[in-house]
């Protein structure tokens, strides 16, 4: 073989050999991908992280995700909503942080989104093959019934939505298949206004 032919398997064969470890490193997409949404209302940035799980011909709620069973929100990971500064929810003043978002559906009556000041996964609470409510219930910093209502079409993905309103009041919206739901976040700018008044 002389030089040139030389030369020419061993560009040939650099080339397949990267070109398997390319393959070899590629990964099919995650059936539930990452998902982010933000938007900042008055003075907070809210920020949800979650994974987008979806239905795939199957019964959501009350099968998929049984009724009465506190579920994580989402897939993969904890699903987290983070606030830049302390904020208002369901009349209690939540510090400004990271917190874990769970769900509790029913058959019937409202709902209840929990908020987990720990960032925990919901499978934290595991006991004795299931999730233990009362702890849950016990770690919440603000629990929240909502109403829930039944979109006019389907939605394939779980998604989560910011919604800026007023600039002062957030609305925080849910969809998953063929269920929706809203709950208000208070940045509370009227009373960070009145502090920055005391500090100049």
């Amino acid at each position: 073989m002389n030089n040139k032919s030389y030369f020419l398997a061993m560009i040939l064969f650099l080339c397949l050999a990267f070109t398997t470890q390319s393959f070899a490193q590629l990964q099919a997409p995650a059936p539930s991908p990452a998902a982010h949404v933000s938007q900042v209302v008055g003075f907070t940035k809210i920020s949800i992280e979650y994974s987008s799980p979806a239905v795939k011909g199957r019964k959501v709620f009350g099968d998929l995700e049984k009724f009465g069973v506190t579920w994580r929100a989402g897939a993969n990971g904890p699903t987290i909503i983070e606030f830049s500064t302390p904020v208002s929810v369901g009349g209690k003043t939540l510090n400004a942080g990271k917190y874990s978002l769970f769900i509790t559906p029913m058959e019937s009556g409202e709902w209840t989104v929990h908020l987990n000041p720990k960032a925990n996964a919901v499978f934290a609470y595991m006991k004795d093959g299931k999730i233990d409510e009362a702890a849950v219930a016990a770690d919440d910093a603000v629990a929240l019934k909502v109403k829930t209502m039944t979109t006019p079409m389907p939605h394939e993905r779980m998604m989560f939505m910011i919604s800026a309103e007023d600039n002062k009041v957030a609305s925080i919206h849910f969809v998953w298949d063929q269920t929706m739901f809203a709950f208000p976040v208070d940045t509370q700018v009227d009373q960070k206004i009145e502090g920055f008044k005391g500090v100049f």
